[in-house]
């Protein structure tokens, strides 16, 4: 089975999002356990990509506002024509393209491929139209060449506004098989419209990547416990920066004192190998240098390196989803840092689809009362486990039969 595959991959200027190659990564593992002999990614360095997971590449179809000559003007009319063109020349208009557009790479791997899909991601919102457009236009190519399409692990919104709720509605209309990561989700695509038994809850794609993989060899991957992870993005929301860094110092801070792990930082948007400190690097390190009790860094390596960081924690505390992802899954006690809409409804349902419920706000880190639901957290961390412990086989099931579900889909079974 030869499948074409987007995912948000791609290493440029040495800085990888843990989180996006994550879910890529995890979908083409599981896919080539039910035989999928090819798969074929489009990619923001295609080169890279097909070196790091022995996969075909070629770049995406270019729906960036960079992409576009009208530098700083209302790129969306462009976006909707760019669509429009690659669709006909999908259709058979050779004229609707120039002979080197890149998006004709894309035309011809869905036309060899068997089935194309979309794997894991939160980025159909209307704060990334580009990415919509993107995934739009790939399902419609799909259309095109009457291949079966599967849309797996979704975040969807929750600012959806416009004709992007169209374009939603559409693409993942056509899609044998949706998986939706939160309620939230769900029920926001009910509201568009798309339904019926194809469109269904699960878990992110990434939950269980690595799982039971042990150490690889590379001791420096994993940091020895006890310890508390700690994962903080740049974006903060509306917060003052400076307010919110001193809030996550004392609340770090705290949780030393209570429960004597030691305090580790992750960054998942990162430059690679660590020493340059860019990304979450830079957010850490306004917090380290507020902190008063000591702390240390992990360096950044690979999807599978951090999901086994967080499953090693005795304690996760993370403003990013997959941190919290990986943690949850594995039973760890997590604090989740939402700093807006669309942090909330992510790590809402990461810790949910697990049990949990350790979501505080960015102004609770601010006030302090974060620290004292992350000390409440920590003393119920054995019923926190228990809780775990009592579900999760059920959980590895349901993925299990996702996977099965998709590998039937795109077979056209």
């Amino acid at each position: 089975m030869h499948i074409v595959l987007l995912g948000d991959v791609g290493i440029l200027d040495d800085m990888i999002h843990i989180g996006d190659e994550a879910m890529f990564e995890e979908f083409a593992s599981q896919l080539r356990r039910r035989d999928a002999t090819d798969i074929l990614s489009l990619s923001s360095n295609p080169a890279e990509t097909a070196s790091r997971y022995g996969v075909s590449a070629v770049p995406s179809i270019g729906f960036h506002p960079a992409s576009f000559a009208a530098s700083g003007a209302d790129v969306r009319p462009l976006q909707e024509e760019r669509m429009r063109r690659v669709i006909e020349a999908a259709s058979g208009d050779a004229a609707a393209l120039s002979d080197g557009d890149p998006a004709w790479e894309v035309i011809d791997a869905v036309r060899s491929a068997d089935a194309v899909a979309v794997s894991g991601g939160g980025n159909m919102a209307s704060i990334w139209p580009m990415h919509i457009f993107e995934r739009a236009t790939l399902a419609a190519l799909a259309r095109v060449f009457a291949k079966p399409f599967v849309v797996s692990g979704q975040t969807i919104g929750p600012e959806l506004v416009g004709d992007d709720r169209r374009l939603v509605a559409e693409l993942l209309g056509s899609a044998r098989l949706v998986g939706l990561r939160e309620r939230a989700s769900l029920a926001l695509v009910h509201d568009l419209g798309v339904s019926g038994p194809g469109v269904v809850a699960t878990i992110d794609d990434a939950s269980f990547l690595a799982d039971g993989d042990g150490d690889d060899g590379d001791d420096d991957a994993v940091a020895a416990p006890p310890y508390c992870s700690v994962t903080l993005a740049a974006h903060v929301g509306d917060s003052d920066r400076d307010a919110f860094a001193a809030g996550m110092a004392r609340l770090l801070d705290r949780i030393a004192d209570e429960t004597g792990l030691e305090i580790v930082f992750f960054a998942h948007f990162s430059a690679l190998g660590g020493g340059d400190e860019r990304g979450d690097s830079l957010a850490h390190r306004r917090v380290i240098d507020r902190m008063t009790r000591p702390s240390r860094i992990e360096r950044t390596t690979d999807s599978a390196a951090a999901a086994r960081f967080a499953r090693g924690a005795s304690l996760s505390v993370s403003s990013r989803y997959h941190p919290a992802v990986f943690a949850v899954a594995a039973g760890v006690p997590t604090i989740g840092i939402a700093v807006d809409d669309y942090t909330t409804v992510k790590l809402t349902g990461a810790l949910g689809n697990f049990g949990q419920t350790g979501v505080v706000r960015a102004s609770d880190v601010i006030d302090g009362s974060a620290a004292d639901r992350a000390v409440e957290v920590w003393q119920t961390r054995d019923s926190i486990r228990a809780a775990w412990a009592a579900r999760i086989e059920s959980v590895r099931a349901a993925s299990v039969a996702w996977w099965d579900s998709v590998a039937r889909a795109l077979a056209g079974r």
